[in-house]
């Protein structure tokens, strides 16, 4: 198995085509709440986004990676690092499948495995994180099946509605020597 590619799914750079894709993602409000997002983009700002998307993630900290299946060659969803911060040798990683019809069946499994197989090998990764409201008990699953244990919790964190909910800190280390 290559770094990118699974039994069911590959991971692949950002192309312009994805830019309906992308539109329709980003604009679901749906996903705003952990996104820190409370405004739509525009499609000339994910064109921009998209013209930038080839940027080194040594230069601006974070990578974008497109999750296709392999069978129908469809794209599901996006798999990011952010928070990229070489010296300490960690980044955050964040994954989101878009249609109900693809999410329970591993997909999101497999593309975790593949990019933390990548951050190790490409990036020399010690440490990825992952924030996840406690409510998220889907990603919270996912999360701990992929080795990733839960080690703090920031409370009232993220604000929804009129409330607050905590957000969990997940940790998958590595043992780099």
């Amino acid at each position: 198995m290559t770094t990118l590619k699974g039994e069911k799914i590959y991971l692949r750079a950002l192309e312009t085509s994805d830019l309906d894709f992308l539109y329709l993602l980003e604009n679901d409000e749906n996903g705003w709440e952990v996104s820190n997002t409370t405004t739509p983009f525009s499609k000339h700002i994910l064109e921009q986004y998209l013209d930038n998307a080839h940027r080194d993630i040594y230069d601006v900290k974070q990578l974008r990676l497109v999750i296709c299946t392999i069978i129908k060659e469809e794209t599901i969803g996006f798999v990011d690092l952010f928070d990229f911060d070489p010296k300490h040798s960690r980044a955050g990683v964040g994954i989101i499948i878009f249609s109900e019809e693809n999410k329970g069946k591993g997909y999101a499994f497999e593309a975790l495995q593949l990019i933390n197989q990548y951050a190790v090998k490409h990036l020399n990764i010690h440490q990825l994180y992952a924030n996840i409201t406690e409510d998220n008990q889907q990603s919270i699953k996912l999360f701990e099946k992929a080795g990733y244990t839960e080690s703090g919790i920031k409370k009232d964190w993220i604000k929804s509605g009129k409330n607050y909910k905590n957000e969990l800190f997940y940790q998958l280390i590595h043992d780099v020597h």
